[in-house]
């Protein structure tokens, strides 16, 4: 056997791998696992150049994957004043008044809470006072809507309501007057176009910064659920000319309503694209929106008479669009929250027949009822699910989440452990920058559900490790190379200094990561992880 790159000793490895569960120390060479053992089988391993680590007693796991997430897009995201700790308008108002002004003066937020508006209409009039005349564009936290000031709405021209291709809505007060609140993306794109954005040096850095702190939470990759305005493949690539990437990205670009044969014909295109350690694979749709926006797609009205129609005005397109990527070997991820928007999936991807050639997956799946649980094992649909979403909601349910769905359906939030428990694979991720990106709280929040979640069963720990490693491989198609311990493998692991499976899942959120490696690289390292 050839000598080793890197040797791990010292620790107890969780290699989820059927045909040896446990070891003790794991041996890596040219990215890849060369070899899984104990700690008597290191000196046949090592050679001159081998450096060995001793891990000080911690749990290796395969390397933490995020299955949902957007660090490149996200950087524009949160973008300006973090507004995540804003709990009502007072403290809003306060926030916008010492906010700092970028070019052009703009005042830029990121992560409002619907809940802040305490059960009012997100109207620009309840925060102009504070803004005194300055554009302003305040992202809410589901990424789905944001609040422009009359400043912001002037530039860009808005003085009312417009019809979009997909559904989407600049929000008007019974005279026609612009609200300031603009849902869903085309809405949106309005007055965040004006919106001063970084340089690309600047993009770089601050990406580069992101990645090295979600290494250091343990992750070593993440699919990355859209390819931003297009430039991101070259945006990577001078990443990787320049050095080398922290994590592991898998990128899908988005397919919106209208698209014909030649967009899709480029998103065929597109899955060729791929670097040292990125590459595009699949492609992500829109079913609806969220429940906050009242674009969610429900099988009944919510409580504001919302929520009754899909994203794609024309559902055969939709359709058709799956079909003709499937029968191209491409995998697809629809953005479905609503329960109706979660059956159609269903639905079309049933369609597809006993011939369908991808994987298909649903995002987000925030209420399901039971009839539709068993659907995602008989299709081979994969359930990827972000449990820190549940924290902008309450168990009492008086949040505008669960008001709006009523309490029925409120009671089905987040079914992680039912998706399970009926066989579904399960990819679990944090849908940064919509909630925080540290994997370790992914898994604490799946084992101890929150807020409208928290009356329904949590995930085991074993789960919860399964969600971000074997299960994310099996959503991306990479079961035979990720998501276990095994010689072969990648070598993508992450080693927590205590077992993530059996502590509880407060220790778990806390829990010091001693190293993290990806593709043999060693992407983040404490000093107790010494060399030997």
């Amino acid at each position: 056997m050839p000598a080793a790159d890197t040797v791990l000793t010292g620790a107890r490895v969780r290699t989820l791998d059927p045909d040896r569960p446990e070891a003790h120390a794991v041996a890596v060479r040219d990215g890849e696992i060369l070899a899984v053992g104990d700690e008597s089988d290191v000196r046949d391993w090592r050679g001159p150049a081998t450096e060995v680590i001793d891990l000080g007693g911690a749990t290796l796991t395969p390397g933490l994957t995020d299955a949902h997430s957007h660090p490149v897009w996200g950087i524009e995201m949160a973008t300006g004043t973090d507004l995540s700790t804003v709990r009502d308008l007072d403290q809003l108002r306060a926030a916008l008044r010492a906010a700092d002004r970028g070019p052009g003066g703009w005042i830029v937020g990121h992560g409002l809470d619907h809940n802040a508006f305490g059960g009012r209409p997100v109207d620009r009039s309840l925060v102009e006072d504070a803004l005194a005349g300055a554009p302003a564009f305040l992202r809410l936290y589901d990424g789905h809507s944001a609040l422009a000031s009359e400043a912001a709405l002037r530039a860009a021209g808005i003085t009312g309501p417009r019809t979009f291709a997909q559904r989407s809505e600049i929000v008007c007060d019974p005279q026609g007057r612009p609200t300031g609140h603009l849902v869903e993306h085309a809405a949106m794109d309005l007055v965040g176009a004006l919106v001063p954005k970084p340089s690309s040096a600047e993009r770089r850095g601050r990406l580069l910064a992101l990645l090295a702190e979600m290494a250091a939470g343990g992750l070593t990759g993440a699919h990355v659920m859209d390819l931003g305005d297009g430039d991101v493949p070259a945006l990577l690539s001078t990443v990787e000319y320049e050095g080398d990437l922290p994590l592991r990205l898998r990128l899908s670009p988005w397919c919106m309503p209208g698209a014909g044969p030649d967009e899709l014909e480029e998103l065929v295109e597109l899955q060729l694209l791929r670097g040292r350690h990125w590459q595009v694979g699949g492609v992500k749709f829109f079913m609806d929106g969220t429940v906050e926006g009242g674009t969610a797609w429900l099988e009944h009205a919510d409580c504001h008479g919302q929520g009754t129609n899909a994203f794609w005005p024309d559902l055969r397109a939709y359709s058709r669009a799956v079909h003709t990527l499937d029968a191209a070997g491409i995998g697809t991820a629809t953005h479905a929250i609503g329960d109706a928007a979660v059956r159609h999936v269903l639905d079309t991807v049933a369609d597809l027949g006993p011939g369908a050639r991808a994987r298909h997956r649903i995002e987000h799946i925030e209420t399901v009822p039971d009839d539709q649980l068993k659907r995602f094992v008989e299709l081979g649909v994969i359930a990827s699910m972000q449990p820190p979403h549940a924290a902008y909601t309450r168990a009492d349910h008086s949040d505008e989440w669960s008001k709006r769905l009523g309490d029925d359906r409120a009671a089905r939030a987040w079914r992680c452990r039912d998706l399970r428990d009926a066989g579904a694979v399960l990819a679990l991720g944090s849908d940064w920058p919509i909630a925080h990106h540290d994997a370790r709280q992914v898994l604490a929040t799946a084992r101890s559900p929150l807020g409208a979640a928290s009356t329904g069963a949590a995930l085991t720990g074993l789960m919860a490790l399964e969600g971000m490693t074997s299960h994310a491989a099996l959503a991306a198609g990479e079961e035979k190379v990720a998501g276990r311990v095994a010689a072969g493998f990648r070598a993508d692991l992450t080693a927590f200094a205590l077992d993530p499976v059996d502590a509880a899942p407060d220790e778990v959120a806390e829990a010091p990561i001693r190293l993290t490696m990806s593709g043999g690289r060693i992407t983040h390292r404490t000093d107790r992880a010494e060399t030997g």
